[in-house]
């Protein structure tokens, strides 16, 4: 079963950590501006049961990035980081597998964009996030603890508390889940 294994940190600003990213000689990938579509049937059942399938629409603005994709996360497995089962794709048309999904019976839910930042450091992957209305993130995932660990230490990130939850979860604080959303960017 593939998992996702990650600590997310909320920052008031990217530059330190890409300061400390350039230092320990990591390589930048790209920048992307993302557009995630939370699918769910009208009784929210995914929502409610902690389990999510997300669409990405995937535009780079510099470097490379990944192709669209189709993922679905399952439950969220106890720990120090968020860890859960993942199950992804690359997909050619996000549009038409949008259109297929509605056909049986799943629909948005929540529609978030996030301009993201990624790196390499060993055997770690850094994404730099930013969500309109919620702010500035950093995303440390890896294949183990010990790995995270180490790499939030390099980029002086070891001493910040771990968010365990989901963008979306975040996204969804407080409003009942039959409920559609969507952040976007004001300016693009």
């Amino acid at each position: 079963m593939p998992t996702e294994l990650e600590s997310k940190i909320k920052v008031d600003s990217h530059q330190p950590v890409r300061d400390r990213l350039r230092d320990a000689g990591a390589s930048y990938i790209g920048k992307v501006l993302e557009t995630n579509r939370i699918l769910d049937r009208p009784d929210a059942h995914l929502l409610r049961t902690g389990c999510g399938l997300r669409i990405r629409q995937i535009s780079i603005l510099d470097g490379v990035g990944p192709r669209d994709s189709i993922t679905f996360k399952g439950v969220k497995i106890p720990g120090k980081f968020k860890q859960r089962e993942e199950h992804e794709t690359s997909i050619d048309d996000a549009n038409a597998l949008a259109a297929i999904l509605a056909a049986l019976g799943y629909t948005d839910k929540i529609v978030f964009e996030k301009r993201r930042e990624s790196w390499r450091l060993d055997p770690c992957t850094i994404e730099l996030d930013e969500i309109p209305q919620f702010g500035l993130f950093v995303e440390v995932e890896g294949p183990s603890e010990p790995a995270v660990e180490s790499t939030l230490a390099r980029l002086g990130l070891s001493d910040q508390q771990s968010i365990t939850e989901s963008y979306v979860a975040l996204l969804m604080a407080g409003r009942e889940p039959l409920t559609p959303r969507t952040v976007e960017f004001r300016f693009k």
